[in-house]
């Protein structure tokens, strides 16, 4: 298990204190000698004991997080691509900030119009309905509604 700054601390001052019964006090594996040399050396050579910031990408600071997300609830209806814009952070950014909040994109596709003709074949459909309904009872009865797509 790694240490922390404070463990790492607490082991510069039984070093300067010559103090090595701490380490079987506690409810942690005793440290090698080599951590203890490490740590030591790490300190004489910087003057602490803290981690050396990691390589990689760089986090995203939370009130750029939080820019992001007032983005899209002030605008429900705006892009992933118009928001890494405005913000001028990248589109993965954007996108991976949506995902951690559970936000999810959303476009409107437009994909059935009524036409001229919809009112009068909907009146008819009502009409028909209506008559076989009359003629049997049970009619509307033997009728699956569903809101699905398609099924099986």
């Amino acid at each position: 298990m790694p240490l922390n700054e404070r463990d790492r601390i607490e082991i510069l001052m039984m070093i300067g204190v010559g103090d090595r019964m701490r380490t079987q006090q506690r409810d942690r594996e005793p440290v090698s000698q080599s951590t203890v040399s490490r740590i030591e050396r790490k300190y004489r050579e910087l003057g602490h004991v803290r981690d050396a910031p990691r390589q990689g990408r760089p986090k995203i600071n939370e009130n750029v997080q939080q820019d992001v997300i007032l983005s899209a609830l002030e605008n429900p209806h705006c892009t992933v691509r118009q928001v890494s814009r405005d913000l001028n952070i990248g589109k993965s950014s954007v996108s991976n900030i949506f995902k951690k909040v559970k936000y999810h994109p959303y476009r409107v596709r437009l994909i059935h119009e009524l036409a001229e003709d919809d009112f009068d074949r909907r009146t008819e459909f009502c009409e028909y309905m209506m008559d076989h309904n009359n003629q049997n009872n049970g009619f509307i009865a033997n009728i699956l509604f569903s809101d699905e797509a398609t099924f099986f």
